[in-house]
């Protein structure tokens, strides 16, 4: 299976907490799967460091890179493409993280990984 991490999921899997659903723990431990995470999280986990939002992110906000590779991830990069698709997508949700991740899922054919059911209306593979 080839799986992206929703950010909280990342943050949680890094920090070892119960909050990960056992179902998500043992996919990303499974190493026949393919773990990826978006740009988009390293965008986002930077940015909410910056203003505050993510306490103790520090260490993780300098390097994402070197945390995704410590762990055997695979970062994913933003196409021009990723980001045409992800501007297009329909609805409400304003999330532009969210977005991005539901463009690249779906271009990719990736299972989410994530607690947070909006990817369930896009047509998301989801995991948790």
């Amino acid at each position: 299976m080839r799986l992206l991490l929703d950010t909280h999921t990342l943050l949680w899997w890094l920090s070892g907490s119960p909050r990960l659903s056992p179902t998500a723990r043992r996919a990303i431990e499974d190493t026949t799967n393919d773990v990826m995470v978006s740009a988009a999280s390293s965008w986002e986990v930077a940015t909410k460091h910056r203003l505050g939002k993510l306490p103790g992110s520090e260490e993780l906000a300098r390097d994402v890179r070197g945390a995704i590779a410590g762990q055997g991830f695979e970062g994913l990069a933003i196409t021009v493409h990723d980001a045409e698709r992800a501007g297009r997508l329909p609805g409400p949700h304003r999330d532009p993280f969210d977005r991005m991740l539901i463009a690249q899922a779906l271009a990719r054919e990736l299972v989410v990984v994530s607690a947070d059911t909006v990817f369930d209306r896009y047509g998301v593979d989801r995991l948790w």
